[in-house]
């Protein structure tokens, strides 16, 4: 269920989400689908500035409760002016034969209906149905704009409901298949009776037949045992997460061992052991997917990972020396670690950008501030821009987030972590105070 409260309407065919929180300091959306809908607004919409200004709408936490139904999502929003006017966005339902189709895509792999139930929207899922001739996701020109304000094209109002509804999707993809015509409730109990046809059809057999004992036990489908819910031994009881990790211990005598630095190995095998907790707390929670993530690393980014830890002196310094940087440099590299990771490390390195991101990140600065009366000076030199005379820079990222820099000494040091839009990470570059990273 999303995270964000809601209530259901008769029969599942609508669902109202309350009101979320401001956004500041987050993307809108952190999902490959969240990301698509708003691609589609992005490149439906002819007038940046109303784009601009919806997005600063939502940001502020203008948006009311976003009711969803087949075919049209709609919220109050607070205008400049604190004027609620009602926002409508359209999105074109399936039909019956369509639908027929998408939940033949569906039970034909048990995956499908398992991700769904666990709030994620496989790209393969996407990727069949369009095989079959269906468009989950919109694309450009398949929001269409109702607004009371009388706008002819996507205005603030509307901008601004997309750009929550992306937040509201990223936590439920539900919601998505509710605009295309249908409630979950329905969805799934047409799925479980379409799954059991489809496997008493594969076992040559009427639907609702019994099996004979001669034939042997067939065993079932994890995931779809799990997704419709039919009658399995119970599992064991899961692991109980562990509290915390004991310190190494040092064989004795291994101190007089030749060229073994005793304290640095017990730092790895309690990095070692910190690592592992985590990986079975995330694997025991009731979120967890059943595939722990593991980001893949440099030698180098893991040396910076490891320091981030702080080791202590002498393990730093052996790191710093692997990393062929000095101290202050390795602490600068620590502080953008904990801003963003690896990412964050290629932003640091200030990696050339190819001249198409260049580009966009032109685009983007220059649909920032359209239509204000004041806009920064920033002069561009590769993915960087920087406030002439002053102390605030910002740049542009690989997967094209703006991150804050200011300058510290002759230095410059992140500040804050990525966004999508440059105007609030220029904020956060101008800040008086420096954020402090959060944790990794």
């Amino acid at each position: 269920m999303s995270t964000a409260a809601h209530a259901e309407g008769a029969e599942g065919r609508e669902r109202v989400f309350a009101p979320l929180p401001p956004a500041h300091g987050r993307s809108f959306a952190r999902t490959w689908w969240g990301r698509t809908w708003l691609k589609a607004l992005e490149d439906t919409a002819l007038d940046g500035a109303q784009l601009k200004l919806g997005r600063a709408f939502a940001r502020r936490g203008a948006v009311g409760a976003v009711a969803v139904r087949p075919g049209r999502i709609t919220a109050l929003v607070l205008g400049t002016d604190r004027t609620p006017c009602r926002a409508d966005v359209l999105l074109r339902r399936l039909t019956a034969d369509e639908w027929d189709r998408l939940l033949d895509v569906v039970v034909a792999q048990s995956g499908h209906i398992a991700a769904l139930l666990d709030r994620d929207m496989p790209p393969r899922l996407v990727e069949d149905a369009a095989d079959a001739g269906l468009d989950l996701l919109p694309g450009i020109g398949d929001l269409e704009p109702e607004c009371a304000c009388g706008g002819w094209d996507h205005c603030a109002h509307t901008a601004a409901l997309s750009y929550q509804t992306a937040r509201l999707l990223d936590e439920d993809p539900l919601a998505l298949l509710l605009m295309r015509g249908r409630g979950e409730r329905e969805l799934l109990e047409t799925l479980q009776v379409r799954s059991a046809a489809q496997a008493a059809k594969q076992d040559g057999r009427p639907p609702g037949a019994a099996t004979h004992e001669e034939d042997g036990p067939e065993g079932v489908d994890a995931a779809e045992a799990f997704a419709l819910g039919m009658l399995l031994p119970p599992l064991p009881e899961p692991p109980v997460p562990v509290s915390g990790t004991a310190g190494a211990v040092a064989l004795d005598g291994a101190a007089d061992v030749p060229g073994l630095d005793v304290g640095a190995l017990s730092f790895l095998a309690a990095d070692a052991a910190a690592t592992a907790r985590r990986m079975l707390a995330a694997a025991v929670s009731p979120q967890a997917s059943g595939r722990p993530g593991q980001e893949s690393l440099t030698a180098q980014e893991d040396a910076v990972r490891l320091a981030a830890a702080s080791p202590g002196p002498a393990v730093t310094a052996r790191l710093a020396a692997f990393c062929g940087c000095s101290e202050a440099e390795l602490g600068i590299a620590v502080r953008a670690w904990g801003f963003g990771g690896a990412e964050a490390l290629a932003v640091l390195a200030d990696r050339p950008a190819s001249a198409a991101a260049l580009r966009q990140a032109r685009d983007e600065l220059d649909l920032a501030w359209d239509g204000m009366e004041t806009r920064p000076v920033l002069q561009g030199q590769g993915p960087r821009w920087t406030v002439p005379g002053g102390e605030a820079q910002l740049r542009y990222g690989p997967d094209g987030r703006w991150w804050p820099f200011r300058i510290r000494g002759r230095v410059w040091w992140p500040v804050g972590g990525p966004e999508r839009d440059p105007a609030a990470a220029l904020a956060t570059a101008l800040a008086g105070a420096e954020e402090s990273p959060p944790g990794r």
